[in-house]
């Protein structure tokens, strides 16, 4: 039996368990939130606009455009758009309403020690990130974390070099969906690549939260993490979800590819299609508890264990019948693996 994934939120394999330390980096990361400036949305602007010669005492326009996200934000109302101009760092984010932050593929954000790159606590609102390089520079906790917010998108992104500040998944995650509350949330992270964190992807509602979400991960790189590519994962909270992992590759993990794991209490199913799930030391893929995983026209190769159905009967895992399942240590494992034969072929 696999570690209990119930408890995986404060003790994951490969990270070092509490110590001393943990309540200093605790302390820290207090201290980080405590300090950080307000950024509120509370301009007239439909678009703001940063640039690398910009200075944040400007009105944040095309001809005078701010240097920072943060400045550049207040500027502009709610559903508005802040975009950079030109190549620069620009700095974090905190975003507390609808915004779209188009970096056109050019703008960087180097996110602080212990801290984040993007912030977003958004109630009901639609926060839309494109064309962004997220950086942690091996020292910060995340990349992009969401609290709340009605809908995110992320596409064209890159973000790397997160680390773990002792707080186990909270924290050392490139993308952190973290919904408190019951708000319904709809995400889409599209043509996105993802590595050197701690989980690559994580969608992870809160404890005693009931917040309902439907995701989209397409044609998104996770590699290279030291636990998780991806992880959905509802064991502490949230109401029914629904994710499809389409065109994408969860590999050379430091652990597993992709993990689904549930509550009785939370439904969630995951469609798996046109995936690579290769390399990753322990798991390519797991799923636990009630969870529901249906895979198709996916690749599952020189994993530790390729495919574990860990705890049944309750969970079900279909597969469509056209897998390459192969080359693994051992290729399928767990309580009701021999489920994995049930197919609804093509027609």
């Amino acid at each position: 039996m696999q570690l209990s994934r119930a408890t995986r939120r404060f003790s994951l394999e490969g990270i070092a368990m509490k110590s001393p330390i943990f309540g200093f980096a605790l302390l820290s990361v207090i201290a980080v939130v405590a300090s950080a400036p307000a950024q509120a949305q509370n301009g007239s602007l439909t678009r703001s606009f940063v640039s690398s010669a910009g200075v944040d005492s400007n009105p944040c326009t095309i001809t005078q455009p701010c240097a920072t996200f943060a400045q550049a934000y207040t500027k502009v109302g709610a559903n508005g758009i802040v975009a950079a101009l030109d190549p620069g760092k620009y700095g974090p984010l905190t975003i507390s309403g609808p915004v779209t932050v188009n970096g056109n593929g050019w703008a960087a954000i180097t996110a602080p020690a212990q801290g984040n790159g993007i912030t977003i606590s958004a109630g009901s609102g639609k926060v839309i990130l494109t064309g962004l390089e997220i950086d942690g520079a091996g020292a910060a906790y995340s990349g992009i974390v969401l609290t709340s917010g009605g809908g995110l998108i992320i596409e064209n992104c890159t973000l790397q070099n997160f680390v773990n500040g002792g707080a186990e998944e909270d924290n050392g995650n490139a993308i952190a969906i973290e919904p408190t509350g019951s708000n319904h949330l709809d995400f889409a992270i599209t043509n996105t690549i993802i590595s050197d964190a701690v989980i690559g992807l994580l969608y992870a509602p809160s404890g005693g939260s009931t917040a309902t979400s439907k995701g989209i991960i397409d044609h998104v790189t996770a590699t290279g993490n030291l636990d998780d590519g991806i992880m959905i994962n509802t064991s502490l909270g949230g109401g029914a979800a629904g994710v499809a992992i389409s065109n994408s590759s969860a590999s050379n993990n430091g652990i597993e590819g992709i993990l689904v794991i549930n509550s009785s209490e939370s439904a969630v199913t995951v469609s798996i299609d046109n995936v690579s799930v290769a390399g990753n030391a322990v798991r390519g893929i797991e799923v636990d508890n009630t969870a529901m995983v249906l895979l198709g026209r996916s690749v599952i190769t020189t994993n530790g264990t390729g495919i574990v159905n860990d705890t049944g009967p309750n969970n079900t895992f279909y597969t469509f019948g056209d897998n390459r399942i192969g080359g693994n240590t051992t290729d399928i494992t767990g309580n009701t693996y021999t489920s994995l034969s049930t197919s609804f072929a093509p027609q």
